[in-house]
């Protein structure tokens, strides 16, 4: 996939999955510090500074493997830390919590829009910003799958009744295994273009 890229995109994209991936993990831990929870600021996770968020198997050696495999890489930040017993209201605080990353990345993918609008097509940094539009919109969607360990499932995990609970806490060991396995298959693509499509759509009405 990312033969067919220009060098200069290649670029863009690792600094857009840079940004994006930092200021994600950065509202994590700020959201569960304003909850009561301080465990991500004591390990150094309350930070912009990217190396904080970096995991050397997930970010680094993994999408260097994927993308020999596959084609295409598939990484992760390193999980910011949190304690449920510290958070404030229980199950609710932590899907709080969770959601924030994934919201951080819809609010830049808004500001990459009111941005993108006042620039001239064709140009270098007109270019940036498709990209950025475009990945962040695919972050926000992609994490709200509500499969663990991704947001979403700690979003559903508030809501949803003990049954469906005791199931999502069974799968959390493997569950990392069941994403790739759903991607690698094409599980998820007719459900996340739809609605990568729907949300990039409204965002374009802004």
């Amino acid at each position: 996939m990312l033969g067919n890229l220009s060098a200069q995109t290649i670029v863009f994209i690792v600094i857009i999955i840079l940004i994006s991936m930092t200021v994600h993990e950065f509202m994590h831990a700020y959201v569960g510090y304003k909850l009561g929870d301080p465990t991500a600021s004591e390990e150094g996770r309350l930070s912009l500074n990217p190396l904080r968020h970096i995991d050397p198997l997930m970010t680094v050696i993994l999408p260097i493997i994927t993308l020999v495999l596959f084609g295409f890489p598939i990484l992760a930040a390193k999980p910011v830390p949190f304690n449920p017993d510290r958070v404030r209201y229980g199950n609710y605080g932590a899907a709080m919590l969770a959601a924030a990353g994934p919201l951080s990345n819809l609010a830049l993918a808004v500001l990459g829009e009111l941005i993108y609008r006042h620039l001239g097509y064709g140009t270098a940094i007109f270019n940036f910003f498709q990209w950025f539009i475009l990945l962040n919109v695919v972050m926000f969607v992609f994490n709200l799958i509500p499969i663990p360990p991704l947001d979403g499932s700690r979003v559903l995990y508030a809501f949803a009744p003990e049954p469906v609970q005791d199931f999502m806490r069974s799968i959390e060991r493997f569950g990392f295994f069941i994403i790739i396995a759903l991607v690698l298959v094409g599980g998820l693509d007719g459900l996340l273009v739809r609605v990568y499509n729907d949300v990039l759509s409204l965002i374009n009405r802004i």
